[in-house]
């Protein structure tokens, strides 16, 4: 995790507004903004919703410091009522969702770079000092270009054309979010600064688990999915949660930050899974196709240099598995024993 002391950047205790603070991330960044003395400004799709608003009151601070505003990315006159006065944005709000049902530039793509050009627009507006904004690695990789023998970076860019060829619209959605961003905020003259976290994990103070969580479960129960072109790692929302808040406090920060434990392969994801719970039907990789990434610790330089400390590997996987016990998810994947009787 991250230093504790104070820094010479934004003050701590100023209003700030949190776009999408209801998910995975976003309210443990609500959670540690309200420890650290700030009052909060967040975002939901529906106020009258409890699954994204009663974990957010419950939270130490939010009766007198969290206000909740409801929300739509794509209507602009929704979005300055939460920024208004606010002395920085944190941007989070994106669509999730790998699998369109129907138009994924409708129901992806578009709600996110469109979404993210309205936050920028209302903050520009509104004044406001610094945005942070949560793109994600998935904007950085597959990249055909990147030299072999190179640890992935944040000068690395995803191939749109690519990721739209092999259909991962998450992926496209972020990468056009993040280079519009850049784009407005050169414009603009905005001071934008931007996190690129790779898969995160860890425990959720959410009702239910999200995307990223789910996909987890689901290897554990023995699914296997292809992340080949793409996966560079994991990281805990914990300390993407406190990078986050690093990068608003410290006006040194510039530019895009890669946010991760360590640089692995797929491969060496389940090994670790399978090890740690060899009880579980977790599916072990018999074909490593990732020679395209450089294995690395502490790949997160710019993020190291400002004093983050990412939580191990082991802990963050054993956290989740508290969590998912906590919430009665992982009951029934004890792997099955196999007797046979000779006769």
């Amino acid at each position: 995790m991250a230093r504790d002391g104070s820094n010479d950047g934004a003050a701590r205790g100023g209003l700030v507004c949190v776009t999408g603070g209801s998910g995975f991330i976003g309210s443990w960044l609500v959670r540690l903004l309200l420890h650290r003395g700030y009052t909060v400004h967040d975002t939901v799709k529906n106020l009258q919703d409890e699954r994204e608003t009663k974990h957010l009151q419950a939270l130490d601070g939010a009766d007198t410091r969290l206000r909740l505003f409801q929300m739509d990315l794509l209507d602009a006159a929704s979005v300055q009522p939460a920024i208004d006065g606010a002395l920085g944005v944190f941007h989070l709000a994106s669509p999730v969702i790998l699998q369109p049902d129907r138009d994924p530039e409708t129901e992806v793509v578009e709600p996110a770079w469109k979404g993210a050009l309205n936050v920028l627009r209302a903050a520009k507006d509104c004044g406001v000092s610094r945005v942070v904004m949560v793109s994600s690695q998935t904007a950085m990789v597959p990249n055909p270009n990147w030299p072999a023998d190179k640890v992935i970076d944040e000068h690395s860019w995803a191939d749109v054309d690519l990721i739209k060829k092999h259909e991962l619209w998450y992926n496209v959605s972020k990468t056009l979010a993040e280079k519009a961003a850049w784009d407005f905020a050169a414009k603009a003259g905005l001071d934008l600064v931007v996190l690129n976290p790779a898969w995160v994990l860890g425990p959720t103070l959410t009702p239910s688990v999200t995307l990223s969580l789910h996909v987890l479960l689901q290897i554990l129960k023995g699914q296997s999915f292809d992340m080949d072109a793409f996966f560079i790692g994991s990281v805990d929302v914990r300390d993407v949660a406190e990078s986050l808040i690093v990068l608003y406090e410290n006006p040194s920060a510039q530019g895009r930050h890669l946010c991760l434990e360590s640089s692995q392969r797929m491969v060496d994801f389940t090994n670790q899974l399978s090890d740690l719970y060899p009880e579980l039907p977790v599916q072990r990789i018999q074909e490593d196709k990732q020679d395209w990434l450089v294995r690395a610790k502490g790949p997160s330089k710019k993020l190291i240099d400002l004093g983050v400390r990412f939580t191990p590997f082991e802990k963050t996987i054993r956290d989740t598995m508290d969590c998912f016990k906590s919430k009665g998810l992982i009951k029934h994947l004890k792997r099955q024993t196999i007797r046979k009787t000779f006769t």
